[in-house]
């Protein structure tokens, strides 16, 4: 990639947000049931507590952009952070506005903020990277 945008670098927050969305639930381990385990007749069919929707698990390359991008919020600061997140998990700017305390147009431009310190900390390190 030759510069990043502040499109790609949220772009890339949001398929973050989305991988980690997708990863399989954290259990703890060791622990198992002795109970046979029993077929359900037809009629039974499926009960709303059976079903459990559950997304694809993501590939391997998405897993190492997620965690690529976790590592570039530790450049920004707590309230950033929380920001990025929020909205790379695409809650809706009403609701930031909320947890933030400020207008829409005043949480617009600090996410745009955090968004161009990541691009620019991004763009420095290919520079630095294209020299050496």
């Amino acid at each position: 990639m030759t510069e990043w945008t502040l499109e790609d670098v949220a772009a890339r927050f949001s398929e973050a947000a989305e991988t980690g969305r997708r990863l399989p639930p954290v259990r703890v381990q060791g622990y198992f049931s002795v109970w046979p385990a029993f077929a359900r007749k037809e009629w039974e069919g499926f009960t709303d507590k059976d079903y459990e929707y559950r997304p694809l698990p993501p590939s391997p390359e998405a897993i190492d952009r997620m965690l690529e991008a976790m590592r570039w919020v530790q450049w920004l600061e707590e309230e950033q952070r929380h920001l990025i997140w929020m909205r790379a998990k695409q809650y809706e700017w009403r609701v930031i506005c909320r947890r933030f305390g400020c207008e829409r147009t005043t949480a617009w431009r600090r996410w745009q903020r955090a968004l161009q310190i990541v691009a620019e900390r991004l763009n420095e390190q290919s520079h630095r990277a294209v020299v050496f």
